[in-house]
């Protein structure tokens, strides 16, 4: 099946006249990999794919609920080979995630439901099993005849896969604390440290456990808190194995469970505020761990909302293996051989917007199974996006690709740290770091000790724990130094140690190649230019009350007057047809109107005041953008992925974390471009813009127009902002700013662009020292990277070199002075 097949056609009048002499256009039956139809809604505050697993020639899908522990709207979805949608009847809802195949009674146990090789469908009723289904395991005693269900509060069960009676082994926790809302803490089990649960497998005579969040309120607020667990469970007691947020849980066998369960290892994913973790299980030597960088930071939350299910997967086939990981954005290889003796060969892919709960291979494509649109923006609230309502209804759905996909997304830019202002200890290492897979690399270390201090970097140059020393940097009291990796610098693992007992930080930022054009791809033809005065726009809303259609507002601009020229609706077969519905028109208008000035655009860049007081500034575009965002016709940040935004400005798209995962500090540019886009909005799994010259797109099969030519959408999905043209921009935080000594400039972004070039003037008869300096992670480690002295008249420029890579960059002048600071990203 290829994502453009055209199957279905529909006739759809162009602009250019409904008279006899119609256009006629083809409509794709799937658009970037999305079937409309296939789409699934809930009747709760979000509607995620907890499970995709193919079984018995079909496609088998579950939803889920937010906090539903006794049932709920969701579904059970079978999807056939030429892709429509049934919906069993026996469905019961929940909020499940588990899924495992198991092979001695040919069935897959997936959410509450037990499936056997016919298609046929058992339920275990949540009156007998009661809690969020999110995980299975092998039996450690019995794995012929029984499986284990774990629940994200910690109720566990035994399972006979036979006659499906349940016993109760712990208490889930839903019975001893009910929830009130959506967005309360906890509620807290006292089995286990940590909330949330995730992830349950067994091997080497265990049964693991992981949870990702903490139940308190300052972990509602908070990203960089104690939170979440690995744990193990012999048959009669537990053991907390590390205090941190952990996610998949998983080996070799996967979905099916270990083959050698007493040998395999059993790998663990999970993070804390410096990076990602990720541990390996010996059947001797017990646990080992590793980190490695984030892509995004809008994983992030100390309660564990942000992430739904990362998951290891084997998306090859049985004969020919090929692991694939999601974490924090970033699409990675994971080697089916890697124990802590042969730790060699995890990659970077590429970078990801959607928010994927599971996936897998199914007729040589990719299916992930995504979480989209949620009624109920949670905790994700902030100023930028005014009082805009969420999606009427929740709604999800999957996301076909090619087997090839995860390598053709978004740059794999990424960076983590070991350590964080934190004490270490003369001569202990740190964790290993990843440190193959990216074309350029440098690291920051910062010595906030007393005295001078020797860090040393050593490689496990072939992930056999064989360490030699790489270099050595000496640092003084209260500095910071820049350690930059050449190609010939080779190793799978780097790890750092002081010389000296000391406060330190140390940070590895690493950079891809960025090879995508400044041009957008051709399907974006029909959107209209940023320098025209005439386009079609309008407001988008995702209907609720079972409607199931998307709402648009239609307007038309002419040399710069906005009128509005009626109402539309859209269903599954993208098709607008205009409607006479005054209630929905005035609540659209009303409730979906864009917010003005959330954000100031000044003569050097744009400052963002975020909901904490905290000032931030990005770079400018093309300088039509500041009279249309004046103006307020142009979207500035919506959410369109669940419990993150898209951010909208001066011709660049954002990716937001939510404040509670440190907001704006963490914002990753996704791409430039130099269209005029009114509103986005997300729908049936789709990522949907208005601002369209129809004329120009009507050839397009991503760009949607009504019968009378008044109303025009452009379809596709989130992950195709990465075609529109890779991030550009120019700024800075001073423009002739009256500076005073010693005082730094707000932070200005400098992450995840190309190339970057830096110059330097000011308007005092003197030399001028300039110090610029670096925050690599955006949790307020400040570090010097350099000061220059700039002469009376001159222009001081620098390229910065490739390796260079920090997420903000401030400036500090040593005179009170007359300064310009600024940046070219190119």
């Amino acid at each position: 099946m290829k994502l453009n097949n055209i199957i279905g056609l529909m006739s759809v009048c162009s602009l250019m006249g409904c008279t006899a002499q119609r256009d006629v256009k083809n409509v794709p039956d799937s658009i970037s990999g999305i079937y409309p139809r296939l789409a699934y809604y809930n009747n709760e505050g979000e509607c995620g794919t907890g499970a995709v697993v193919p079984w018995a020639d079909r496609l088998w899908v579950i939803t889920y609920g937010p906090h539903l522990p006794n049932g709920s709207s969701d579904k059970l979805y079978e999807v056939t080979p030429d892709y429509q949608q049934i919906v069993r009847d026996e469905s019961i809802g929940g909020t499940p995630a588990n899924r495992m195949i198991h092979k001695e009674s040919n069935q897959l146990f997936i959410g509450p439901y037990a499936i056997d090789q016919t298609g046929k469908v058992r339920v275990i009723p949540y009156t007998v099993m009661p809690g969020r289904h999110t995980g299975n395991a092998r039996h450690l005693t019995d794995p012929a005849n029984k499986i284990y269900y774990g629940t994200m509060e910690e109720g566990f069960y035994e399972v006979d896969v036979n006659t499906l009676e349940v016993k109760e082994l712990y208490q889930d926790g839903n019975n001893k604390q009910q929830k009130k809302n959506d967005t309360d803490a906890g509620p807290i089990n006292d089995l286990l440290p940590g909330v949330h649960g995730k992830g349950l497998y067994s091997g080497q005579g265990f049964m693991f456990y992981t949870n990702n969040g903490e139940g308190t309120q300052e972990a509602l607020r908070k990203f960089d808190v104690e939170a979440g667990v690995l744990a193990e469970w012999d048959g009669k007691d537990w053991k907390t194995v590390r205090r941190n947020q952990f996610v998949e849980v998983t080996g070799p066998g996967g979905i099916y469970g270990n083959a050698n369960p007493e040998t395999d290892p059993v790998w663990a994913t999970g993070w804390d505020y410096k990076s990602i973790l990720l541990g390996v299980r010996d059947a001797k030597k017990g646990w080992s761990f590793y980190r490695l960088p984030k892509a995004s930071h809008s994983y992030d939350g100390a309660h564990g909302w942000n992430t739904e299910w990362p998951r290891i997967r084997n998306v090859g086939t049985d004969m020919a293996p090929d692991y694939l990981m999601t974490m924090h954005g970033m699409f990675w290889h994971f080697p089916g051989t890697f124990t802590a003796d042969n730790s060699a060969g995890i990659r970077p892919r590429s970078a990801y917007l959607k928010v994927i709960g599971d996936f897998t291979r199914w007729n040589d494509q990719l299916v992930f199974g995504c979480d989209d649109s949620a009624q109920k923006e949670f905790l994700n609230k902030r100023k930028a996006k005014g009082n805009i309502e969420g999606p009427g209804q929740s709604n999800s759905n999957l996301w076909f690709t090619s087997l090839a996909k995860p390598d053709e997304l978004g740059p794999a830019t990424a960076e983590g740290a070991v350590w964080a202002r934190e004490s270490v200890k003369a001569n202990e290492t740190s964790e290993p770091f990843l440190f193959s897979g990216w074309a350029n690399r440098c690291g920051w270390v910062k010595n906030e000790g007393k005295q001078p201090v020797t860090f040393t970097f050593e490689v496990d140059e072939s992930g056999n724990n064989r360490w030699k020393t790489l270099k050595s940097v000496t640092v003084s009291p209260g500095k910071a130094a820049s350690v930059p990796f050449g190609a010939m610098e080779k190793g799978e693992w780097i790890r750092v140690k002081a010389d000296k007992n000391t406060m330190a930080t140390a940070t590895f930022s690493y950079t891809s190649s960025d090879n995508r054009a400044m041009s957008p791809a051709p399907i974006y033809n029909g959107l209209t230019s940023v320098d025209k005065d005439k386009t079609t726009g309008g407001l988008l809303y995702g209907l609720g009350d079972d409607r199931r259609v998307l709402g648009l507002l239609a307007n038309t601009t002419v040399d710069g007057k906005v009128s509005e020229t009626g109402y539309y609706e859209m269903g599954d077969k993208l098709e607008l047809i205009r409607k006479d519905d005054a209630k929905t028109a005035d609540f659209i208008r009303s409730k979906f109107a864009i917010p003005q000035q959330v954000l100031s655009i000044e003569e050097g860049s744009v400052l963002v005041v975020d909901d904490l007081g905290r000032r931030w500034r990005l770079p400018l575009g093309n300088e039509q953008y500041k009279n249309l965002t004046e103006q307020g016709v142009l979207r500035i940040c919506r959410e369109v992925a669940t419990e993150r935004d898209l951010f909208s400005c001066m011709g660049t798209f954002y990716e937001l974390p939510a404040e509670n995962a440190d907001g704006y500090a963490k914002i990753r540019p996704v791409s430039s471009h130099n269209f005029r886009i009114n509103d986005y909005a997300s729908y049936r799994g789709m990522l949907l813009l208005t601002g369209v010259t129809p004329e120009e797109g009507k050839d397009n099969p991503h760009i949607v127009i009504s019968d009378d030519g008044k109303a025009a959408v452009w379809v596709g999905v989130i992950d195709d902002l990465w075609s529109l043209g890779k991030p550009v921009g120019q700024g800075g935080p001073w423009k002739d700013t009256n500076v005073q000594a010693g005082v730094a400039s707000d932070p200005y972004l400098i992450a995840f662009y190309d190339k970057k070039e830096l110059s330097l003037s000011h308007q005092s008869d003197k030399n001028v020292v300039i110090t610029v300096e670096v925050d690599p992670t955006g949790n307020g480690d400040w570090m010097d990277y350099a000061s220059y002295t700039v002469k009376p008249g001159e222009k001081f420029v620098q390229q910065l070199p490739e390796s260079f890579q920090a997420r903000w960059v401030r400036f500090v002048s040593d005179t009170d002075t007359k300064a310009t600071a600024w940046l070219e990203y190119k």
